[in-house]
């Protein structure tokens, strides 16, 4: 659709209008003029919206969706519409339905159930068959067929060997690993942080130590082997540290963290909700504070919802028996704001494309739109009625958020809440 957006504030440090107030032309999806006072001389349709602000789109790096197989969790098409809605143009999905995305006709699936939506669908595939963790996946096969990078969604490799390969195969055709990092046999039944609250509540934990000795072992392989390894989720103060050391010796390493990591804390699972059950376990003040250090610094290189639907069944039950994960589209951004300037967070939110190889182009005239559009003023209660997925899974629910998400407008459509 044809469409001028006015009075638009820029949020985009490369873009020439950062911080400025500006119309936007946009002519059969391509950014055609940015100045103040654009004449509608075409009958273009036209979007004005209190206090608008606009940045390049913002884009997930860890998704999960569930179908194929888990289509009572969340759809593909409702997904979509989900992160269209919350701001995202662009979403990794992880390979963890049912079949595992682990082949290039899975992959094929996924990308053709995406077509036509105005967030694009970027799949990632299994690292290893089923992400079962004993031989590695048709990588190639899959990568032709427009998988970005290759991991087990939150499942750590017992075999540093296999990892090595994959590390080796990959550079073969420019292909980026992802490697999830928890220590299995430390972990062992852990279900939370160990400390003093899993102490307290007597349940059993899972150390730091576990997340870091296999991040630390992960990373000596990638010296070892060189090619380009993507660390998810990471969660503890050492992780941070061990990371910007590696950076510092010219490692081609990059990391994110999930949302919740950065703004809760295991005080949160002290009266036994399952919704603040995740993997990795929400850790102490002085982690969360050494992960916000992470981002200011840039050793952490992108932000993410890890937005993961379980349905009530398997969460709404005894804490030892439910699945981890919490959804996060819907209250990414309000939740942000809560602890991050906008800037960062818009930054962080779109660092992400270069580590999965998309073009990450600021605002500029000639270019493809693809645009978040959000007010970050104002204050709200975030309730079930906000959430739009399937499942309800929500970690930040009856919490307070701050600004409001208009939506979005790319390929070639406008999308809004």
């Amino acid at each position: 659709m044809n469409l001028i957006i006015r009075d638009a504030r820029i949020i985009d440090p490369k873009s020439d209008f950062h911080n400025q107030v500006i119309d936007i032309k946009i002519n059969n999806g391509l950014i055609e003029k940015m100045s103040s006072n654009i004449q509608n001389t075409e009958n273009f349709e036209e979007l004005k919206l209190e206090n608008l602000h606009v940045s390049k789109g913002w884009f997930d790096s860890s998704v999960s969706f569930g179908e194929p197989g888990f289509e009572n969790r969340e759809t593909i098409a409702n997904g979509l519409q989900v992160a269209a809605k919350s701001g995202f143009t662009g979403i990794c999905l992880q390979p963890n339905s049912f079949p595992i995305l682990d082949n290039q006709s899975q992959i094929n699936f996924v990308r053709q159930k995406a077509n036509g939506f105005a967030t694009q669908l970027f799949p990632i595939g299994a690292l290893t068959k089923n992400s079962e963790g004993i031989e590695l996946a048709e990588l190639f096969d899959m990568k032709n067929a427009g998988a970005m990078a290759f991991g087990d969604y939150n499942k750590s490799l017992d075999n540093a060997n296999l990892l090595k390969i994959s590390l080796q195969y990959t550079q073969d055709f420019d292909g980026l690993v992802i490697a999830f990092c928890q220590d299995n046999t430390i972990k062992g039944k852990g279900l939370v942080n160990e400390g003093i609250v899993s102490t307290m509540l007597g349940l059993k934990g899972i150390p730091s130590l576990a997340e870091e000795l296999i991040i630390a072992r992960n990373l000596f392989i990638l010296e070892y082997t060189g090619g380009k390894l993507h660390i998810p989720t990471i969660s503890t103060a050492k992780s941070v540290q061990l990371i910007k050391d590696a950076k510092a010796k010219g490692l081609y390493v990059t990391c994110s963290v999930a949302i919740h990591n950065l703004i809760l804390t295991d005080e949160s699972i002290e009266g036994f909700d399952t919704r603040f059950k995740v993997s990795p376990p929400l850790r102490t003040e002085d982690d969360r504070k050494a992960l916000i250090a992470g981002i200011i610094d840039n050793t952490i290189d992108c932000i993410t919802s890890d937005h993961n639907p379980i349905d009530i069944e398997n969460k709404k039950m005894e804490f030892d028996l439910a699945k981890n994960g919490t959804i996060g589209l819907e209250s990414a951004f309000g939740s942000l704001q809560s602890i991050l300037p906008l800037d960062i967070i818009i930054e962080k939110l779109t660092s992400g494309r270069v580590i999965f190889g998309q073009e990450n182009k600021g605002l500029e005239e000639g270019e493809k739109a693809n645009i978040s559009l959000f007010n970050p003023e104002g204050k709200s209660i975030f309730t079930l009625e906000n959430i739009l997925s399937k499942s309800k899974n929500s970690a930040f629910l009856n919490q307070q958020l701050k600004g409001k998400v208009y939506g979005i407008y790319n390929q070639n459509q406008l999308i809004l809440s």
